[in-house]
């Protein structure tokens, strides 16, 4: 779609007193400018009378008539505004805050009407991206994530048909239960989140694929009720985002995980500051990302591989970032929206929110794609001893 000289005039007018505009570049600002922090109301008016003052010139140069000028000025404003709510995150970590929002996702149904029975990215192969993204089904790209990261972490029934198997942030179960039947009756599966409903929906689900070796309780991940060396596998996908301790986290899965056990996560990670230091607009874009979502904070790649290593209990970790086989999963999950509204239309109270979600995804997906955020995956085995690595 082209825009007109005049709406083009327009953006650059109302967009030029709250954040400098480069037609070159390909960062979040571009489209979504980002707001200055208002300290008081009274700023927030003098920015807003800036605008006018700015569109009313603009409208006055280009012999636009007051009535319609006025309109414009209006919408202008009403635009800047809506920008400016929609960048306040709302929903900041505190002490049970994640627990509380996957109860309300769970509850309200709309995630599982769009994202299936797993609440995590998926894959997207190079041939996929060439044709488009918006070609594959999503759902499906869900469980060819959960195919990957098991041939990541060297998971299949061939030689875990009889593991046990921790899913750290089950979510709902979706790959515990796929977990369960891929490895086959004899493996068992025990999938923890913080979250009631989660574990209520995932039971039921349960119960109506008939994936009896799959179960769910509530945990707290960072203390874990298990004895140590307990499972032969630990899984986690997407959970760390929302652990206030990293390293807790991670010590709590490799005291649980087996001499010769496999560990595999998958997880959001912000780029290494250590090597290019956060910029002003990085550590802005950062704090939306982590207090719209109720992350306390992410880590980088290479700090995770630290904090595993420091425990002196794993073998080698390989790692990879992912984010060209999930980025597209951002968008996609907007437009399978976009075409079937059914999830939310219906739910006019759950409006705002979903509206808020869906421009976290947009900044989600620029942040992957200008690199600030990347896409962990991690795969290791645990030591037969202090002294005798598995080969």
């Amino acid at each position: 779609m082209r825009l007109s000289p005049l709406a083009t005039t327009l953006l650059l007018t109302f967009t030029a007193p709250i954040h400098s505009f480069s037609p070159t570049t390909t960062s979040s600002s571009t489209f979504f400018p980002t707001t200055t922090q208002r300290k008081d109301n009274g700023s927030s008016k003098t920015e807003l009378s800036m605008v006018m003052g700015k569109v009313s010139k603009v409208t006055q140069a280009l012999g636009i008539p007051g009535s319609a000028a006025l309109g414009v000025a209006a919408a202008t404003v009403g635009t800047v505004a809506v920008k400016a709510i929609l960048d306040r995150p709302s929903r900041t970590y505190a002490e049970g805050s994640v627990a509380r929002e996957y109860d309300a996702w769970t509850q309200d149904g709309i995630l599982e009407y769009y994202w299936g029975e797993h609440i995590h990215l998926g894959y997207y192969n190079e041939e996929e991206m060439a044709a488009g993204y918006k070609k594959k089904n999503f759902i499906q790209a869900k469980y060819d994530f959960v195919d990957e990261m098991m041939k990541l972490g060297g998971i299949s029934s061939a030689e875990d048909s009889n593991a046990k198997v921790l899913d750290v942030g089950c979510g709902v179960g979706g790959t515990s239960r796929y977990l369960a039947r891929q490895l086959g009756p004899d493996a068992e599966v025990t999938g923890i989140t913080l979250s009631p409903n989660q574990v209520k929906r995932a039971t039921e689900l349960a119960v109506e694929q008939n994936t009896p070796n799959a179960n769910f309780r509530v945990m707290n991940a960072l203390d874990m009720e298990f004895d140590d060396d307990t499972f032969d596998v630990v899984w986690a996908c997407e959970s760390g985002e929302h652990m206030p301790d990293k390293e807790k986290y991670i010590q709590e899965m490799m005291r649980v995980l087996k001499p010769g056990g496999k560990f595999v996560m998958a997880t959001w990670c912000q780029r290494d500051d250590r090597k290019v230091p956060f910029d002003e607009k990085d550590e802005r874009d950062l704090r939306f990302l982590y207090e719209e979502w109720t992350h306390p904070y992410f880590i980088s790649i290479e700090k995770y591989k630290d904090i595993i290593d420091e425990t002196g209990l794993m073998n080698e970790v390989t790692t990879e970032d992912w984010n060209e086989q999930t980025i597209a999963s951002w968008r996609h999950s907007v437009w399978v929206g976009v075409y079937d509204p059914r999830g939310f239309i219906f739910k006019p109270t759950k409006y705002y929110k979903c509206i808020r979600d869906g421009y976290c995804l947009e900044r989600m997906h620029r942040a992957f794609k200008r690199g600030l955020m990347q896409y962990g995956m991690f795969a290791a085995t645990k030591k037969l001893s202090a002294s005798q690595p598995v080969e």
